[in-house]
């Protein structure tokens, strides 16, 4: 598992952003599963994921973020990344952040890719 925590912060919110291998949607939820173990994890207010399956199968979960999983599923696509989970992690700063929120995934997603290349 690759994590980054504090990404980008925007108006209070902060951001993180996990990943790892899985072939199913089995494999997703464990990892997601895993992932809320941590109880920092588990009380955030949004853990948006997205993975493409090999076969082409597209899975995501916007857990409150409406819209996110698309945004995070997209950029997998583009950089042509199967079998990989990427979780965008979000606690609720105060301030609501309209569309800038989809700019901040795209941030967490585009770390990742980078720290993962690297």
């Amino acid at each position: 598992m690759l994590q980054l925590a504090n990404v980008p912060s925007d108006r209070g919110s902060k951001y993180a952003v996990s990943g790892g291998t899985v072939a199913s949607r089995k494999e997703a939820d464990a990892f997601l599963k895993t992932l809320k173990r941590d109880k920092k994890f588990a009380k955030a207010t949004h853990n948006t994921w997205a993975v493409l399956l090999s076969d082409g199968t597209p899975l995501k979960g916007d857990d409150g973020e409406s819209g996110a999983g698309m945004v995070i599923l997209r950029m997998l696509e583009r950089e042509g990344l199967h079998d990989h989970v990427v979780v965008v992690t979000r606690w609720y700063g105060g301030v609501k952040l309209g569309g800038d929120r989809f700019r901040r995934v795209q941030d967490c997603v585009r770390a990742y890719l980078e720290a993962r290349a690297a």
